[in-house]
């Protein structure tokens, strides 16, 4: 991610220089609007001989951005902990690392302690029944779940059922991930929700979608088709690692106004970190 930051140094700010970098951040899929909106108090200041160097427009960039990323940070967790089990409804597309990014998160919680549940709601794929699986042994979990093809609904029961009778802290629920324009997944979404609302009815506590910040701007366009399906509590980046366009982070967070709680940075068990806006953006601005 470094183009953004090999523009700066401490040479008088043109132009033209302001017009370079309101293109490096679009090409970061900032997105046209918001990398305009973003520029433009620069050529503001600019026209105010009021930049003397290119130092002091990434300082004010940086301000900018860090604003919009702290502005939708999580707020105190409004679920009750002597809650059990708390319920995690995860959702997002096929190939967005959606299972891994579960088994990681599973990881986490044992680690504290936890008692962890999965559910496996995703019947369609039988790979994700087994993938899910696989975590669960990895990891300590429990793993709920149906032979594929299943009534997404009746494993999710059955997970609510296993998680409260066997004490479980926290159940974590896969979901299947079919294009996001099919209107048959969405009302699928909305039926688990009311599988579990009906045996718990302050849950799921949270649903959090997973989206793969190499696929860009098309992230911003899943989260939002998700956040008016189900109304999304949170968002997961994966494999903000292997791509030039974390831009699109800044993008969902000004847009769509949820916090992004936890970045995927590669295969690991333990490669699931919290999100932190000051790191994030002292990463985007690296001279490489």
């Amino acid at each position: 991610m470094g183009q953004i930051g090999r523009l700066f140094g401490a040479n008088a700010p043109s132009a033209a220089d302001l017009e370079v970098l309101e293109e490096a951040l679009i090409a970061a899929d900032f997105g046209p609007t918001l990398a305009q909106q973003l520029v433009a108090p620069l050529h503001q200041r600019l026209s105010r001989h009021d930049l003397s160097n290119l130092d002091q427009v990434e300082a004010a960039l940086k301000h900018d951005i860090l604003a919009i990323l702290s502005s939708v940070a999580p707020p105190p967790s409004s679920i009750d902990r002597q809650t059990r089990p708390q319920v995690f409804l995860f959702l997002g597309i096929n190939g967005s690392g959606k299972t891994t990014t579960i088994g990681k998160f599973a990881h986490r919680l044992t680690s504290e302690g936890g008692r962890v549940v999965l559910a496996a709601a995703d019947t369609f794929r039988a790979a994700a029944i087994e993938q899910l699986g696989l975590w669960g042994r990895r990891v300590g979990a429990d793993v709920i779940c149906h032979q594929a093809g299943a009534d997404p609904s009746a494993v999710v029961f059955d997970a609510v059922q296993a998680a409260r009778s066997r004490g479980a802290s926290h159940l974590l629920i896969d979901t299947a991930g079919r294009l996001h324009t099919k209107r048959n997944l969405m009302e699928e979404l909305k039926k688990i929700q009311r599988v579990v609302s009906r045996q718990m009815p302050d849950a799921p506590h949270e649903r959090i979608m997973v989206l793969d910040a190499t696929s860009g701007l098309n992230a911003l366009v899943q989260a939002r088709t998700f956040h008016e399906a189900v109304g999304l509590t949170s968002l997961i980046l994966t494999k903000l690692d292997g791509t030039a366009k974390g831009g699109v982070v800044v993008a969902i967070a000004e847009q769509l106004k949820l916090p992004i709680t936890f970045v995927g940075l590669g295969e690991g068990v333990d490669d699931l970190q919290p999100f932190v806006p000051e790191t994030f953006t002292d990463a985007l601005f690296v001279r490489s």
